[in-house]
């Protein structure tokens, strides 16, 4: 079957019911990207003179010129024209997750309709460009069906200790007392008798700033200056955990961020704020950065990590998986993403092992109490 893949569309109207060709958002990322319209317009799928009269049209149906042409310094956009472009960035960044949850539980419903017998995966995850190559993974090999919902780390735990999904996905900074604080976070959801590791990635975290850096921002300190405005991960996210344990480390009152209470639900919306001026500096994974042209700033390294029960792992379909994932193919579709490395993808660990600093009070016991007062009680009983 072919999956079904959601895009959003943007629809600009006038009184008159002209609306503008949603190719034109094509044009004006490639003329930021190239410099050149020439080249932004074979970037975008259109012959130059289309091009040419597709900006005529629409900056006289916007009242403004969108892309400013000077003889010998290429094109670029106007501010009306980075405004357009960067406000539908923003907004195709923000939905892209949950647009991406809506497709997966569509094609989940279609193959069932269509009596596919192929087992299905259900994977709920924090987003992340890793765990994203999974489906295009799996897509080559039907054997596979994946089920994929992109939640924050904490909810993705809680989904798997409920039983509403088979994995989950999650990542936990190098470092012991970095890693420390982020397992206290998903302490409550963590088994580890009876749960099990599957490593995915290795991954840089870090600042997202202008291109060549005009704020010289080097370091969490320099987000406490005056004028330097901050985008935030939301709470819950793994990200926003890193980032906090960052500034508590440095001794730095979050209350000093400007902007630390903005929050945006991926890395590529935040990298977008910053992209479009809105904000001076963001935090994540480097990937994003490279994709709005932004400079990165890497302050941390952490480990992306899939976990299952062991009664998952033991299962055929599991064992399909984690073998792709040792694979050259998985190697080969992450080879090309920024700060990401897959050299220990699909290996198995214990949490003890991933985890060696973990306290005993830090992990969930396997046997409720109340079972195990009644095996007391049981034993207790005089025999008749």
């Amino acid at each position: 079957m072919t999956p079904i893949r959601i895009r959003p569309a943007w629809v600009f109207s006038n009184e008159a019911g002209e609306e503008v060709d949603d190719r034109l958002f094509r044009l004006l990322h490639a003329v930021h990207s190239t410099g050149k319209l020439t080249a932004a317009a074979k970037e975008a799928g259109l012959s130059y003179r289309h091009a040419w009269n597709m900006l005529a049209r629409w900056s006289e149906f916007f009242g403004g010129t969108l892309v400013e042409l000077a003889q010998g310094r290429g094109a670029r956009l106007s501010p009306l024209g980075e405004k357009l472009s960067w406000v539908e960035a923003r907004a195709r960044a923000r939905l892209l997750p949950q647009l991406e949850n809506v497709a997966s539980e569509l094609n989940l419903e279609l193959g069932r309709v269509m009596a596919d017998s192929s087992p299905t995966l259900r994977l709920h995850a924090s987003y992340g460009y890793g765990v994203a190559k999974i489906p295009e993974l799996l897509r080559r090999h039907a054997r596979i069906g994946l089920d994929l919902q992109y939640l924050s780390a904490a909810h993705s735990l809680a989904s798997l200790a409920r039983g509403a999904c088979d994995l989950a996905g999650f990542h936990v900074p190098e470092g012991e007392d970095r890693g420390a604080r982020a397992l206290a976070a998903y302490q409550p959801w963590l088994d580890p008798a009876e749960q099990r590791l599957i490593y995915l990635v290795r991954r840089q975290q870090g600042l997202y700033v202008a291109p060549g850096n005009p704020h010289r921002i080097v370091g969490l300190r320099d987000l406490t200056r005056r004028g330097i405005r901050f985008v935030n991960r939301q709470r819950g996210s793994g990200t926003r955990v890193l980032f906090e344990t960052l500034l508590e480390e440095q001794a730095i009152d979050p209350r000093s961020v400007d902007g630390f209470d903005t929050e945006e639900h991926t890395h590529a919306a935040v990298a977008a704020h910053v992209a479009s001026g809105t904000a001076v500096a963001g935090f994540g994974v480097e990937p994003a950065a490279r994709e709005f042209k932004l400079d990165f700033v890497p302050l941390a390294a952490e480990s992306y990590f899939l976990i299952c029960s062991r009664q998952t792992l033991r299962a055929p379909w599991t064992d399909e998986l984690v073998r792709l994932l040792r694979g050259p193919e998985y190697r080969s579709l992450v080879a090309d993403v920024p700060g990401y490395s897959a050299d220990r993808a699909g290996e198995l660990l214990a949490l003890a092992d991933a985890f060696p600093w973990i306290a005993p009070r830090q992990t969930v016991r396997s046997t409720p109490r109340k079972k195990r007062r009644v095996r007391r009680r049981r034993r207790r009983r005089p025999r008749r």
